[in-house]
């Protein structure tokens, strides 16, 4: 029953992260890129702090939280929301959940250098063929050396995994200290603020020509709520019940689903080197993943061998 509910979780979880892309893509059309990313955040911040207050469990950071958690929004809120926000101004919605999800290959590189989880021939097989997937996705455009807003919209999503990933690293090193769903809060909620700022700054212009349709008003709800809070407090509780490792590998599903709602609901179109892409860059998931499991549990017997001598 229990494999049941976390089977159920994450299929629900996968479905929100993969249409996702498809609401903010919706949600720019009204809305500038950095108001978006801050008012989603704000959003978020303001569901989860009324699940601690019903909870009643501490809100506010001790001395030593202030700092973890503002580094935290810098890496999660500006470098991955607003980055990959605003690059998804340029590239299809399918094509950008397709980029971003090149964060589980990205983290497996990071942390040989930050978290002593050395490079194995499984991961670096993983690399190789995502980066072949990315040859597959970015080729055309370079091949032709044609620099365009797509090309940078690419390079610019790109550069948000990158940071999700080194948020992903940063959480793992301080985490355990942490209730995580207070150091949510006030990522969420520093991190909204610092979008916000920039967004008063160099949206001023089209914020004052902004009309909210209908869509784009549920987009934001949907980008906010389900695809923040909800989604975030899930997870949470998938990880909670299962090895990380394990739970990694259904993030594979998340660039597909994405490809596939973009075409479904926005006529976006999937090349086949698009196509082949995905593919690649979600075997190279599948690879790092695999070595980080086999790498627990070789862990594991290391200990209970280690306990036994003793």
């Amino acid at each position: 029953m229990n494999q049941l509910k976390v089977v159920s979780v994450i299929t629900l979880i996968s479905l929100i992260w993969g249409y996702l892309w498809v609401t903010a893509k919706m949600g720019l059309e009204d809305i500038p890129p950095f108001l978006f990313s801050a008012s989603r955040l704000l959003i978020g911040a303001t569901t989860l702090f009324l699940l601690l207050l019903a909870k009643r469990q501490k809100i506010l950071p001790n001395k030593k939280e202030w700092l973890p958690f503002f580094y935290l929004s810098l890496f999660m809120c500006v470098g991955y929301y607003a980055l990959s926000t605003y690059g998804l101004q340029f590239v299809d919605s399918g094509l950008s959940s397709v980029l971003v999800y090149t964060m589980p290959i990205i983290i497996s590189v990071l942390a040989h250098f930050f978290l002593n989880e050395y490079l194995t021939l499984n991961k670096v097989i993983g690399l190789t063929v995502g980066a072949i997937g990315l040859l597959f996705i970015l080729g055309p455009t370079i091949k032709h050396l044609s620099w365009n807003d797509s090309l940078l919209g690419e390079i610019i999503i790109l550069a948000s995994a990158f940071f999700w990933a080194c948020a992903s690293i940063y959480t793992k090193k301080i985490g355990q200290s942490h209730d995580k769903l207070k150091m949510t809060l006030w990522q969420l909620l520093m991190g909204g603020s610092l979008i916000l700022i920039i967004s008063l700054g160099s949206e001023h212009e089209a914020i004052s020509q902004m009309t909210l349709s209908t869509s784009s008003i549920l987009a934001l709800l949907y980008n906010g709520v389900l695809g923040t809070a909800v989604a975030f407090v899930g997870w949470n509780w998938v990880l909670g019940k299962i090895q990380a490792s394990i739970a990694s590998i259904s993030l594979m599903t998340v660039p597909i689903l994405g490809l596939i709602f973009g075409w479904l609901q926005l006529d976006e179109k999937i090349t086949s080197n698009i196509l082949i892409g995905a593919v690649c860059i979600c075997l190279g998931i599948l690879f790092t993943s695999i070595q980080r499991k086999k790498t627990v549990k070789g862990t594991k017997r290391k200990m209970l061998l280690t306990s036994d001598e003793r």
